[in-house]
């Protein structure tokens, strides 16, 4: 009896370090970095400890993999995960514009003559403050937002710069558009007093459009082809005049939704990714159908025309160089972390 209670109590001694709090072997600074209010009961770092001690033999195989994972913006596993998460949820609300749009905002305030980060803007997570969101060019996307938030509640181990660039890029696949060349791994801003000013993005009645789009687009280091190419994403979409102050209150491709009815789209359908938006543009022949000054210009301007031209004739033409410049534009100005970021597909 004595020696089984001795062999009890070595047993339990043995055992003690195992109810040491996973957040004392485990929180460590970078964690506290994306997690700045996390103790050690809150989901967040549970995940994590749980996530970075499987088992004795993956400690002592794979240790260093783990720590260079943990110090990463956003967990790839995560990423992956709630790129499922994004299909359903346009699978089931039909938000594929918005998501779109959602990305290309929070990114498309890049300058490439502002060296320093977060100052010189692009896709650093800053267009989930309230200050940002309120700018005029956003109005409506706190609706987006509202969409992704649970997701990013669910995945607290991804940046919300990384969530709403796979938002965007998975609602272009889902809608039948190109697969997308991105890389992740982007460093969310922390505060709103590191926000871009207002005044950024494109506006769609300029008085002179194509000098405009010029003006924006060559700020952020984009060309003329990468300008037409992007244009052609409003193949997905409407303009609804409440917000935007562009486009008719309904339409007969509108009236019926999906998904909220109302506004004014592009293209008849209009959760479809393809190239009709450069053939409606050059035909011009139905007044239900949206042609904002900016799009016009793509048709009158002769650079931007060559290559309009192109795309409504040749979709698949149209595709590669769209998913060139959505990928290109969606990593201007950001962080990464890892350095090089990386792609969810290797």
């Amino acid at each position: 009896m004595a020696e089984r209670l001795a062999a009890a109590a070595a047993l339990r001694a043995a055992a003690a370090p195992s109810r040491t709090s996973p957040s004392g072997r485990r929180a460590g600074p970078s964690n506290s970095a994306f997690f700045p209010s996390s103790s050690s009961s809150s989901p967040a770092l549970r995940h994590v400890s749980l996530r970075a001690a499987p088992s004795q033999k993956a400690k002592a195989a794979g240790r260093g993999r783990l720590v260079r994972c943990m110090a990463a913006a956003s967990d790839a596993a995560q990423l992956k995960a709630a790129r499922e998460d994004i299909r359903e949820l346009l699978n089931t609300t039909h938000c594929h514009p918005i998501l779109v749009r959602l990305g290309w905002h929070d990114s498309g305030t890049y300058d490439r003559n502002i060296k320093d980060w977060p100052e010189r803007g692009g896709a650093n997570g800053s267009l989930r403050f309230d200050v940002e969101l309120k700018h005029g060019a956003n109005a409506g996307l706190v609706n987006a937002l509202k969409l992704v938030q649970p997701i990013k509640d669910k995945y607290p181990s991804i940046t919300y710069a990384d969530l709403f660039q796979l938002a965007s890029a998975t609602a272009i696949e889902e809608a039948g558009g190109p697969k997308l060349p991105m890389k992740y791994g982007r460093v969310d801003v922390t505060g709103p007093e590191q926000c871009p000013p207002e005044g950024k993005l494109p506006d769609a009645g300029p008085k002179a459009p194509a000098d405009h789009l010029r003006a924006v687009f060559y700020r952020m280091g984009l060309d003329d082809k990468e300008i037409v190419a992007l244009s052609g994403a409003h193949t997905l979409g409407r303009s609804r005049p409440e917000r935007s102050g562009w486009g008719k209150s309904e339409t007969k491709y509108t009236k019926n939704g999906p998904g909220a009815p109302g506004g004014q789209s592009w293209t008849a359908e209009w959760l479809k990714f393809d190239n009709s938006y450069f053939k409606e543009i050059k035909e011009k022949r139905d007044q239900d159908l949206l042609v904002l000054p900016t799009d016009a210009a793509l048709f009158e301007d002769p650079t931007f025309k060559d290559y309009a031209e192109k795309y409504a004739a040749d979709q698949e033409a149209f595709f590669e160089d769209y998913a060139e410049a959505h990928a290109k534009l969606s990593s201007l100005g950001a962080k990464f972390d890892p350095a090089e970021g990386f792609s969810l597909d290797d």
